[in-house]
Formats: structure tokens, C-alpha cells, sequence
């Protein structure tokens, strides 16, 4: 479990780093859905955020449960 909660937020942190950089290139098309494709990225980001919050406090209380 302690493998898990050391690498799971990261993978997290970094599945909101590629929808976010996704999201913004697909702000600057000109093609008329890339704004609701931009839209539906974004919100696909505050998601994984959320998760990737969740995950990192769950490690830390994992953490303070084990004794350090």
C-alpha cells in the first residue's frame, strides 16, 4: 500500500498536467468543436485534480496511520 500512495498522486498530478496542456492547444484551433472538445478537457481536469487531492491527503493519512 505504501507503493501505491507514493506513486499513484503522481501519476494523478500527471494525468492533470496532459489534459490541461491538451485542453489548452485544443483552445487555440479554429476548428467550431474545439471549443466544447476545450470545455469537456477542462472539466475532465478539475476532475482529476479532485482525484489526484484525494489521493495525496488518503497517503498522508495512510502515512500518519502506519507511524510515520
Amino acid at each position: 500500500m505504501d507503493v501505491f500512495f507514493a506513486y499513484a498522486p503522481l501519476i494523478a498530478a500527471g494525468a492533470v498536467f496532459v489534459v490541461l496542456v491538451a485542453g489548452i492547444v485544443n483552445m487555440y484551433r479554429t476548428n467550431p468543436k474545439a471549443a466544447s472538445t476545450s470545455n469537456r478537457l477542462m472539466r475532465w481536469r478539475v476532475i482529476l485534480q479532485f482525484v489526484a487531492v484525494v489521493l495525496l491527503m488518503a497517503g498522508l493519512w495512510w502515512r500518519t496511520q502506519q507511524g510515520g
